[in-house]
């Protein structure tokens, strides 16, 4: 009788008790049921799981964006800068997700489109606390998350805490900039709205650090935070345009899923800059 030959060395292991670790780690059989859709369209499906994509990748810039306001807090600028590095890859791969709705009719949209019901994007709670760590707060945003206690008061938590740009903000104070004081004590849960210190600051910023940030100036650091901020603005900008374009080619002008004005709704939020005093600076400098 001829011997079992040995297994090969590059042979991997094969046989665990239980579950894999990998599905112990990736929970992927979880993720790969939670789809359900509720038409018979087949493109339903691809909407489906891009729109969950999007949570996912929600999540991971929510994360990113504590770190690195946590950092900022504590003077720890590399590891705030590392933190919005990242996020900047995050925000290409956010924004890539559209790649798969980008070109949808207006047929094809509308064949599944009663399955959203009310349901919008705008509900999203980890997007919500995304755009609060934006600045862009509102309480009224709230709302529509009452029937559910623990993510209620997760983004009422948000609301009250200090956003990304208010760590900024402090930490230009803490190195000597002229940042006002009624900034600095601000109600945390009001939309933070642009101020001329705060453009002045970085215009002594950019015109002191040279071009690169690499210069003699003590505020290099800050112009190369600058420029990772202006980056993560920009994605984001390109994000909601996306959004813009994607729902013009999807469904024209016509009233958007959740009774929002859709197109209208999106244009205006596609208008607004991000940490605005880091664009209007550069026409001073």
């Amino acid at each position: 009788m001829s011997e079992t030959p040995a297994e090969s060395p590059e042979t991997p292991n094969l046989d665990f008790q239980g579950t894999t670790p990998y599905e112990d780690y990736v929970q992927a059989d979880v993720l790969t049921h939670l789809q359900h859709t509720l038409s018979d369209d087949p493109g339903e499906m691809v909407f489906l799981v891009t729109t969950q994509v999007m949570e996912l990748w929600f999540t991971v810039l929510v994360h990113e964006w504590h770190t690195a306001g946590q950092a900022l807090r504590e003077d720890d600028l590399p590891t705030a800068m590392a933190a919005l590095k990242r996020s900047t890859y995050e925000l290409e791969s956010l924004n890539a997700s559209w790649k798969p709705l980008a070109h949808l009719t207006p047929g094809q949209f509308n064949s599944y489109r009663s399955a959203l019901g009310e349901g919008s994007g705008f509900q999203s709670a980890m997007y919500r606390r995304l755009e609060f760590l934006l600045g862009d707060k509102s309480a009224s945003m709230l709302v529509p998350h009452r029937g559910s206690p623990r993510v209620h008061a997760e983004l009422e938590k948000a609301l009250h805490e200090p956003s990304l740009y208010d760590e900024v903000l402090g930490l230009l104070h803490r190195r000597g900039h002229d940042i006002p004081a009624g900034l600095l004590e601000r109600d945390l849960s009001q939309r933070y709205e642009p101020d001329p210190a705060v453009e002045r600051a970085w215009q002594r910023i950019y015109s002191a650090s040279g071009t690169t940030g690499e210069g003699p100036s003590p505020d290099a650091d800050l112009l190369r935070l600058g420029e990772a901020l202006t980056e993560v603005a920009e994605l984001v900008w390109r994000w909601r345009n996306d959004h813009l374009v994607a729902t013009r080619r999807a469904m024209g002008s016509k009233t958007g899923t959740g009774g929002s004005a859709g197109v209208a709704w999106l244009e205006k939020r596609a208008a607004k800059n991000v940490f605005s005093e880091l664009w209007t600076a550069r026409s001073h400098v």
